[in-house]
């Protein structure tokens, strides 16, 4: 007699018809999803001592190798089908075997959730949830949310979202055992978000885990993984500005510690600091430039790690004037001296449109020392941008150029941009910040300046340094202690969700969008900020990101063609929509709970946002108004993030991105991994273009007409082929920029070795 191990340890007889019945439950509903074929494939071979664990994880690999299967037909030609509906068999597999983890763990003996009270009382407990839970919600309050659960959401997931959710996010023991299950992984996340709500927070509990739960709506990673737990830093990425001092280059690195250790990136600009061979205390050539300070970054990158999830992550942003141009441009290239690298960190050009009128016109562009600059010529160039009418950083920069006194490089700015280029081929930085299109568009333009973005280019926000005022020894009863006096720079942090737009209608944009602003409000309310500076600006700005994924899965869903009018025509049309319900969401929450204080002033409340925009429509009009009259409660509102992880989870197109292919085999880890455009079928198909085959242009011109729409900027990528030539390349950096495009992320290059056209597949 064959026996098999359960998974508490005992064993029992086999019992074939137990597999039969769970294959048949995990099958059920789905088209084309046999259970019987799924049994013969699996050719499960069972021995004495064989594991439950080891007959579900045989037939989860092959449900999941059945998504794509390669035929031959009566020619013997060989042809590939997909058939997405496996992805959901084998999630379902991998759920049914996650319910029987938790419930061992968690001391009950029935298939599904358990009591969620129990849960949230266990893991406060355990030092796993924060004590917060149990103080803002009563015990009758909790068993409430915890009835309102939708187990069934679970088979939403496919199964990549599924492992996905369960491998980094759900909240386990310290063994690893399994504790949360994914519904109440969205419930403790709404509940956590609904608390400044007070005493309406479970009724905000309860909407806002519809819309997570629903897959509608998803939150950055930080709060994914964080909301609910003792530590919840919930923010995704911050940035700072380094001074050109000892003092300020090690306190920008002492906060991106601080900043990876519980799980947010870094944006650093480095644009203020000294040129290599620069002056120091008068003596000629003695500053080593930026390159030293960024390999610093680099290092802290990866001894700090993101909470053991993933390794800390910096974007190091220079001015395209600075005389270390050329030695950045080669930190992440493999050829020269290894001591002047950073293969770690991600590097980012802060370009104005000057440089772009001189590549145009193919004239040349000077490279000068940021401190030189100050020293002779009395101001700071990086310190202002072009307005439209007043031209101020283009005046200062002829004066420079204008100075025999002041050294400079001068050089052919082709010659700049093929440097650009060839490390974009080759590495896929660096990003490009439109500096002057930023700036102009900057809703806070009375308050500060943008100097550059965040590790993903969708943040635009005002930033500043912080400055050393002094150190003082002082006697507090009879003990010395130092007192350090800082006054406090611009310290961005950005807030992140996304709208699913693959699986959402024009009315539930309405009603969610509303629901994800105050999500995001009440983020920063909540928000342990790791550094106090990023605390104070918070509190200033208000600042959130609202964004979408699941772009390309819209356009899908409407059998909308890439490259086509409509397309534009859509991307004006659905932007417009987004922008308009975000900033009357948050005008309605200004009148619950107040403006952000640097509202006055904004062109938010003068009303030149608006006007700027061309938004002349009745309802935009009364909107311009009512801001005016009830302020804003967040300063900047929308940003279009990548969401890569996370529109796995939610089974979308991530971002704004097209889809890299419409179906493949992903290796990860050495394991392989059938991936497939969402709800791939024979309707959508031929919508499903894939990135590299897309004419850029459609895509340069979709994002600036998004752009209008969006205070913030995009997360955008452009995606080439071995056959662009470099002129082809230039081109798109040109469309980009006269387009309105703020920033761009990579420079995805196809490798040479091309994989058969999926177009030729069935």
């Amino acid at each position: 007699m064959i026996t098999i191990k359960k998974r508490n340890g005992m064993s029992e007889p086999l019992c074939v018809e137990k597999t039969k019945k769970m294959i048949a439950f995990a099958c059920e509903g789905l088209q084309d999803c046999d259970p019987v074929e799924l049994e013969l494939d699996a050719q499960i071979q069972f021995v004495d001592g064989m594991s439950t664990k080891e007959i579900q994880k045989v037939l989860i690999q092959t449900a999941i190798e059945k998504v794509i299967s390669t035929k031959k037909d009566d020619f013997g030609n060989q042809t590939k089908n997909t058939n997405i509906n496996w992805q959901y068999v084998a999630a379902r597999l991998f759920i049914f075997d996650l319910y029987k983890e938790a419930a061992i763990h968690r001391g009950y003996t029935h298939f599904g959730y358990g009591d969620f009270y129990g849960l949230v009382e266990k893991l406060v407990s355990m030092q796993l949830y924060g004590t917060y839970l149990l103080e803002n919600y009563s015990k009758d309050e909790i068993v409430e949310l915890g009835a309102y659960i939708k187990p069934e959401r679970d088979y939403l997931l496919n199964y990549e979202g599924a492992k996905l959710l369960a491998d980094r996010y759900l909240i386990k023991g310290y063994q690893k055992e399994a504790y949360e299950l994914f519904q109440e992984r969205f419930m403790v996340i709404a509940m956590h978000l609904a608390i400044p709500e007070k005493e309406k927070r479970v009724e905000y509990a309860k909407k806002f885990y519809d819309i997570l739960s629903k897959l509608q709506t998803t939150v950055a990673t930080p709060t994914l993984a964080n909301a609910g737990t003792a530590f919840y830093q919930l923010s995704s990425c911050f940035i700072s500005v380094v001074g050109d001092n000892l003092w300020s280059i090690y306190d920008v690195n002492q906060k991106f510690s601080k900043v990876s250790k519980h799980g947010g990136a870094l944006g650093i600009y480095v644009g203020k600091v000294r040129a290599m061979n620069s002056q120091i205390r008068g003596v000629e050539n003695a500053s080593g430039g930026v390159i030293p300070w960024i390999r610093l970054y680099n290092d802290t990158a990866v001894a700090v790690d993101q909470l053991g999830r993933r390794k800390g992550g910096a974007t190091i942003t220079l001015d395209i004037w600075h005389a270390d141009l050329y030695d950045f441009l080669e930190l992440k290239t493999n050829n020269g001296d290894d001591r002047r690298k950073a293969h770690d960190i991600f590097t980012s050009l802060s370009v104005p449109d000057l440089f772009m009128e001189r590549l145009e016109a193919r004239g040349e562009w000077s490279l000068f020392d940021p401190y030189l600059v100050e020293k002779i010529m009395g101001f700071r160039l990086e310190d202002c941008y072009d307005e439209v009418d007043e031209k101020e950083f283009t005046r200062r920069y002829l004066a420079c150029e204008a100075n025999p006194m002041l050294k400079r490089i001068t050089v052919p700015a082709l010659d700049v941009m093929k440097r650009i280029m060839k490390s974009a081929v080759e590495t896929g930085v660096p990003f490009m910040f439109f500096r002057d299109t930023v700036n102009r568009a900057n809703p806070n333009k009375h308050a500060g300046m943008i100097y550059s973005s965040n590790l993903c280019q969708e943040i635009a926000q005002n930033m500043s340094e912080s400055y050393l005022l002094e150190e003082n020894i002082v006697d507090e009863n009879g003990m010395p202690q130092i007192q350090t006096k800082i006054t406090p720079g611009d310290m961005v942090t950005c807030n992140l969700n996304s709208i699913n737009l693959g699986k959402v209608t024009d009315e539930d944009l309405a009603n969610n969008i509303p629901l994800q602003i105050r999500m995001l409000d009440n983020v920063i309310t909540l928000n342990q900020t790791p550094v106090p500076e990023a605390r104070i600006t918070s509190d200033k700005y208000r600042a959130i990101g609202l964004g979408t994924s699941g772009y390309h899965h819209y356009l899908a869903n409407h059998k909308i063609v890439w490259e086509s009018e409509k397309h534009l025509e859509e991307a004006d049309r659905l932007f417009e929509e987004i922008a308009y319900h975000a900033i009357k969401a948050s005008m309605e929450l200004a009148k619950e709970k107040g403006s952000y204080p640097a509202f006055q002033g904004s062109e938010w409340e003068s009303g030149a946002y608006f006007t700027r925009r061309g938004y002349k429509s009745e309802r935009w009009v009364k909107l311009a108004a009512d801001v005016k009259t009830y302020g804003l409660r967040n300063g900047y509102i929308l940003a279009v993030a990548p969401t890569g992880s996370t529109s796995n989870i939610a089974n979308t197109s991530a971002g704004i991105d097209p889809i890299f292919k419409r179906y493949f085999i992903e290796e990860k880890k050495g394991s392989f991994m059938p991936k497939t455009a969402p709800e791939l079928n024979e309707q959508n198909f031929w919508y499903y273009k894939e990135a590299h085959t897309i004419n850029q242009v459609y895509s340069i011109k979709a994002c600036g007409i998004r752009q209008r729409h969006v205070d913030q900027a995009q997360s955008f990528n452009l995606y080439i082929t071995p056959e662009y030539k470099a002129k082809d390349i230039l081109n798109l950096y040109m469309e980009a920029w006269k387009n309105g495009v703020k920033t761009i992320y990579y420079v995805r290059n196809q490798s040479l070795e091309m994989d058969e056209c999926t177009s030729c597949s069935s």
